[in-house]
Formats: structure tokens, C-alpha cells, sequence
């Protein structure tokens, strides 16, 4: 009996499409909004704090900063049983906004607050999604 429990695989709308499409083709694009010259993410149809109709996908590097982490020694979820320990952690992209991801190809006693970290595509050719992760930046 297989007791094997398929992992959740995000579903791309309209307003989130751009997005997976560049990861497809591993880049990282986030939205711009020239009113306010701020970068966005997650996708949005507006800006916020101006409601502005100006949003643009633009292409980043994908590199930033480890801005907080934990070590899920504990499945957090069923279909992750077999994945623990998890590196789940919040990066700050360079351009400002934060991104939470999954941290790969670095021991958890390595990780730390303020470390640089850059993209890491992890495609899955079942569903045709890539998924973004984060590795130590230069090593």
C-alpha cells in the first residue's frame, strides 16, 4: 500500500502568472510601481498604499538576505514527512521586498540572520512548476 502523500503545487492565476513563467525560465520577476517607486511582492493587481493601476513585472537578481529562519525538525505537513528537517526562512531581496522560501544545500547549524543568500530553481516536470528557493550566497 503506498501511503505516500503528494506535495500542495501552487496554481498560477492571472495576476500570478509572470511570476511562474519566469521561474520557468529561471528568473525572478516582482512587480514595480513607478508612483511609488517601490518594489512589490506578493502579486497584486494594485499598488499598495496608493491603490495605483501601475504595477510592472520587472526581472531581479533574486539575491538578498536571510532576514529570519527556523528549523522544522517536525513535519509541517504530512506530505513533508519524509523532508525534515525543513530550512524554512525569510529573505529580503536586495530591492526590499520579503520572500518566504525554503532554504536548500546549507547544514541548519550554518544559517544565520543577515547571511546572503541567492535563487535556487527547483523545477518539477510533473506540474510544470518551479519552484524558488534560496542557498548561501558564494560558496
Amino acid at each position: 500500500m503506498n501511503t505516500t502523500i503528494a506535495k500542495p503545487v501552487p496554481r498560477p492565476i492571472a495576476t500570478t502568472q509572470p511570476y511562474w513563467d519566469g521561474l520557468r525560465q529561471h528568473k525572478v520577476f516582482i512587480q514595480y510601481s513607478p508612483s511609488t517607486r517601490r518594489w512589490v511582492f506578493y502579486p497584486r493587481v494594485l499598488a499598495p498604499g496608493s491603490l495605483a493601476a501601475d504595477l510592472e513585472w520587472r526581472e531581479v537578481a533574486g539575491t538578498g538576505t536571510l532576514y529570519t529562519f527556523t528549523v522544522a525538525r517536525y513535519p509541517t505537513a504530512p506530505a513533508w514527512k519524509d523532508d525534515v528537517p525543513q530550512l524554512l526562512g525569510v529573505v529580503q531581496l536586495d530591492e526590499g521586498p520579503r520572500m518566504t522560501t525554503e532554504l536548500v544545500n546549507v547544514a541548519p547549524e550554518a544559517l544565520v540572520v543577515g547571511m546572503r543568500v541567492r535563487p535556487v530553481f527547483c523545477d518539477d516536470p510533473a506540474t510544470g512548476i518551479t519552484m524558488l528557493k534560496f542557498e548561501p550566497a558564494g560558496g
